[in-house]
């Protein structure tokens, strides 16, 4: 092990333990680790001086364009970070986390299934990544999303057939890398046939490995081929290939296969060790020596641990290369591919040109429309709203979405608009308010949720004529009189449907 570098002045801050100050800056430059608020707190910068190998930042983190480049301006003055979040489009996004993205996600993109297209969009997000000050994308996800229940993945997946979801992974590697953003991609070794949240437990892939390669592996190996910079791994057990542990636990998983059979060389970077799948199961810092153990280069936290938790996995993962369960040569290894990462970035130069933080500069929001324009697909006929009365049925949002502003409002302001919970919603009262009314019934994958289904049901039994606008995947479609279809509930997608609804594309939203 090389312990040759000086390291900077605090080092201790790092670790509540003394010794070889080298190998506890190894350790440190394995953690993206995130934290609560838009400024940086004092543990975290002198963690960066000290080796921390970078942050993950989440909604909270942003208020605006402005904050959010001098917040990533401060942290590399600290050091050499990788600045990353996860940036997809659509419902999933932090830089747009309170107002919606003004880019639709991937479910919509694969629908229109234009390559092109989705290089375009990829390139304006990076485009706006660039200006924030970040470097490091997660995402795409290149999960095939074959089950229909699936409860994380959803539209965040382009489609649910192999070819279809490994050519828009690589356009949309391509979009992000040529604006000098590295990609990483998700979650290997496929989280689309799941129907557990590895936010929650470990969600089981009960597939032989030659049904794997032909079905979870194909997009990776093309993202492998497009030259993707870093893949993320996914708390899921594969039972023929991991047994019960998570392929992000399991060596089979991520050196025998990611490694030597699919030749990758890239960066692999830890889905969040704070979910349940890892934290409820062995812990947080067994997690993180397991982890790299298995192989992993980089080991994200989400927005659980503290300064304290850090510190803990620091001095972790130095006791087991002390009690030999860590190889010293593994952290050097890790170490060099991060290292490499960072001279990626040095290189890269991306244009000061593109969009900006929210989509306020026009390209962005005009590539993504376009897009979202596309996507959007009307079954039937909706005819002339009259004083339209909109039931927007409220939808628990997903852990990796949060609470992301959605619906129709902001382009349909001369509706009257109700967001109720199924539960509770009365159906006899919404109808009775909707009398003599354009009745619109918007809906977030009503086809996961039997008590939406329920509600909407009740509604066009009494009014058939209404129109059902599905926010997410269009599997359920209801008898109505027309069936908006938009593939995502991005502010993108949103404003794509009114127009349609509306008929007249240059009027929706004014």
């Amino acid at each position: 092990m090389s312990a040759t570098r000086d390291p900077l002045p605090g080092a201790a801050d790092l670790s509540t333990r003394t010794g070889d100050p080298g190998l506890h800056r190894l350790a440190a430059g394995a953690l993206l680790i995130s934290f609560q608020g838009t400024t940086a707190p004092d543990w975290v910068l002198r963690g960066l001086e000290d080796g921390l190998g970078g942050v993950c930042l989440f909604g909270f983190n942003v208020a605006d364009g402005e904050q959010i480049a001098a917040l990533t301006a401060r942290l590399n003055e600290a050091g050499r970070p990788v600045v990353s979040l996860d940036e997809e489009g659509g419902d999933v996004t932090r830089l747009a986390y309170h107002t919606g993205s003004v880019y639709p996600g991937n479910a919509a993109l694969g629908a229109v299934d234009d390559v092109a297209l989705t290089e375009r969009v990829y390139h304006a997000m990076a485009a706006d990544l660039a200006r924030c000050g970040v470097n490091f994308d997660i995402g795409p996800v290149a999960d095939v999303n074959t089950a229909d229940d699936n409860p994380i993945i959803g539209t965040r997946s382009f489609g649910s057939t192999p070819d279809l979801v490994a050519r828009h992974t690589v356009a949309a590697v391509r979009g992000l890398q040529s604006a000098g953003i590295a990609a990483c991609v998700k979650h290997f070794p496929g989280h689309g046939a799941t129907l557990q949240d590895s936010h929650l437990e470990i969600p089981l892939v009960d597939a032989p490995l030659d049904v794997l390669r032909e079905r979870e592996l194909v997009p990776f190996v093309a993202a492998i081929e497009a030259g993707a910079k870093s893949i993320m791994t996914a708390h899921v057990a594969v039972p023929e290939l991991t047994g019960d542990l998570p392929a992000t636990l399991s060596a089979r998983a991520l050196t025998w296969l990611l490694r030597r059979e699919l030749g990758y060389d890239g960066v692999v970077l830890t889905d969040a060790l704070d979910m349940h799948a890892i934290s409820g199961s062995v812990g947080l810092a067994e997690g993180a020596v397991r982890a790299l153990a298995a192989g992993a280069d980089l080991l994200c936290l989400g927005p659980l641990p503290t300064a304290e938790d850090v510190r803990g996995m620091v001095d972790h993962i130095v006791d087991a290369v002390a009690e030999g369960r860590l190889a010293a040569e593994r952290l050097e290894e890790a170490a060099a591919r991060v290292e490499r990462l960072r001279d990626w970035f040095d290189g890269t130069r991306p244009s000061p040109n593109g969009s900006s933080v929210n989509g306020e500069a026009a390209n962005g929001e005009v590539v993504g429309l376009d897009a979202a324009r596309r996507a959007v697909s009307l079954t039937g006929s909706a005819g002339p709203l009259t004083d339209p009365f909109v039931v927007e049925i409220d939808t628990p949002p997903t852990i990796a979405v949060g609470e992301v502003p959605w619906g129709i409002a902001p382009w349909l302001p001369e509706a009257e608009i109700v967001r109720v919970k199924p539960s509770e919603a009365d159906a006899g009262e919404l109808l009775g308010r909707a009398r003599k009314r354009s009745l619109i019934v918007v809906v977030k994958d009503a086809h996961r949720h039997p008590d939406s289904r329920e509600l909407v049901s009740a509604l066009l039994a009494a009014r058939p004529d209404a129109v059902v606008m599905e926010m997410g995947l269009p599997i359920w479609r209801p008898g109505a009189g027309a069936y908006i279809a938009t593939y995502g509930a991005a502010r993108a997608n949103a404003r794509a449907a009114v127009e349609l609804l509306s008929g007249d594309p240059s009027t929706a939203g004014q």
